[in-house]
């Protein structure tokens, strides 16, 4: 059996104290903004994703040797730094909710320490698939999944998508 370089990842980022910042789409589209700019420098594939208000959920694999820990960083430290930009300019006293006292920053936007668990067999990795694309329905921002446009769920049900980026799961096991 072949196996893979790198297997799929289910990626979860929380945003600092669940504090529900990810509620306006300007900030959603941040988050995708980064997702297509790490796919077109074919840093990693992306096969699912959803962006709740409180933290994202991402099914994604690296293409190359980079360290996990390094897209990881990249992706926060970028979406972090838009949503700071943005905050700062437009919103400030919202930012004062994100105000830290670090040795590094003195903002915080992403909890430290996100997870990400390595999916080593289609069974989980479709278990996952499915809890992200139900998020949004669970929590009462959608009655389909395949509404929610903050998802990838739509590729999986309708065959179409508006994230460009995405690249729909074929078993590879």
């Amino acid at each position: 059996m072949d196996y893979p370089l790198h297997y799929p990842q289910f990626f979860t980022a929380t945003i600092l104290n669940c504090k529900h910042l990810l509620k306006p789409d300007k900030y959603k589209h941040i988050i995708t903004d980064s997702l297509a700019q790490l796919v077109k420098e074919k840093r990693i594939e992306v096969f699912s994703f959803v962006i709740m208000s409180s933290h994202v959920h991402i099914i994604w694999r690296l293409m190359n040797d980079d360290i996990q820990s390094k897209v990881q960083q990249s992706f926060m430290k970028f979406t972090a730094q838009m949503m700071i930009k943005d905050l700062r300019n437009n919103h400030p006293l919202v930012l004062e909710h994100f105000l830290v006292e670090a040795r590094d920053r003195k903002y915080q936007i992403w909890e430290r320490n996100p997870l990400s668990i390595e999916l080593r067999s289609e069974e989980v990795l479709m278990q996952k698939l499915i809890y992200i694309h139900y998020n949004p329905v669970k929590a009462g921002l959608s009655v389909t999944a395949e509404a929610y446009l903050y998802s990838s769920a739509s590729l999986y049900v309708t065959g179409v998508s508006s994230s460009d980026f995405l690249e729909k799961w074929e078993a590879a096991y």
